[in-house]
């Protein structure tokens, strides 16, 4: 089975358990399986930086499911990988009865993740960190394979005819995102990475207008985050450039954007399922020993938004829910 198959599998037992919190039962604390109506505490620690609005849908994933089954959920962020390996152990040592971590910085973050794992206490990793998350013994992964999804913006912008591009990385180390830009670049070969400052936005809109006012050949800017995308959209027209702007992620300013014309299209890793998946796996593993993607990350992503789909997605994103 591929592993699009595997998501619409997990996607599916979701919609399963939230039969029964509506129910006159009393929630998932009392389907069968539940441990005993224990009260059960999920630790979520992720690399999230100041003014990103990305973790707000990663987060209200996690709220939703966490209310549905009846969960505590602890949410902690630090965007130093030194600090979020402390949010992990600072986990640990609470009694986490479950833990899910992004691994954006795995040599910092991982060590202290497999401590967990070998304490006994059930971890899963989501967002970044797909090739690596086994090597700490996180027992599955939700997200998108960077990879493929760079490798996919780039064909697209192949086959626009462009003549050359510009990935902007917002977070110097992040091997999620290096992996998205050579994804672009193995697709479309004349791409050129970019490194700001993604937590000062108008000092990324004054490196991306210098840059394309430097080099007037750039026909396509790629941006690796929403807000990020909106201080392109910004520079563009600062520079009088008539660069395209792509994107990963949403936004209801990106969606905006999409609907104006003022940007190609988005590549969507849907972080809000992200979210909601990595609690409700460690419930299912706490509470009746099931693991799901079969020893394989389960995919979030790509998902493409353009003028051709943006129309029925833009509810959900003003719900900050995609």
């Amino acid at each position: 089975m591929s592993r699009t198959g595997k998501l619409a599998i997990a996607a599916a037992a979701g919609l399963l358990l939230t039969v029964p919190a509506c129910s006159s039962q009393g929630g998932a604390q009392n389907a069968p399986g539940a441990a005993g109506g224990q009260d059960l505490t999920i630790a979520m620690i992720t690399h999230e930086a100041p003014g990103s609005t990305f973790w707000d849908r990663v987060r209200n994933g996690a709220d939703a499911a966490a209310e549905q089954l009846g969960v505590t959920l602890n949410y902690s962020n630090d965007p130093d990988s030194g600090e979020q390996a402390t949010l992990v152990q600072n986990a640990i040592d609470s009694g986490a009865d479950g833990i899910a971590v992004t691994l954006a910085n795995p040599d910092a973050v991982g060590p202290t993740l497999a401590r967990a794992a070998e304490s006994g206490i059930p971890t899963v990793a989501f967002n970044a960190g797909m090739d690596v998350y086994q090597d700490y013994g996180a027992l599955m992964f939700f997200g998108s394979d960077e990879r493929i999804a760079g490798q996919s913006a780039g064909a697209r912008i192949a086959e626009s005819g462009g003549g050359k591009a510009v990935c902007v990385v917002h977070e110097q180390g992040n091997i999620s995102l290096e992996t998205r830009c050579a994804g672009v670049a193995e697709s479309f070969p004349s791409t050129e990475n970019l490194q700001v400052n993604g937590s000062d936005l108008p000092s990324v809109q004054q490196t991306i207008g210098a840059k394309l006012q430097e080099d007037p050949s750039i026909t396509h800017i790629v941006t690796l985050d929403a807000g990020i995308a909106t201080a392109a959209v910004q520079a563009q027209e600062g520079a009088g450039s008539q660069a395209s702007i792509v994107t990963f992620d949403l936004s209801p300013e990106v969606v905006q954007a999409i609907q104006a014309g003022d940007i190609e299209f988005s590549v969507d890793q849907q972080p809000y399922v992200q979210g909601y998946l990595a609690v409700e796996s460690l419930w299912l593993n706490l509470t009746n020993g099931n693991d799901i993607g079969g020893g394989q990350p389960v995919l979030t992503g790509p998902s493409f938004v353009d003028a051709a789909n943006i129309d029925a997605i833009a509810t959900f994103a003003e719900n900050n829910t995609r």
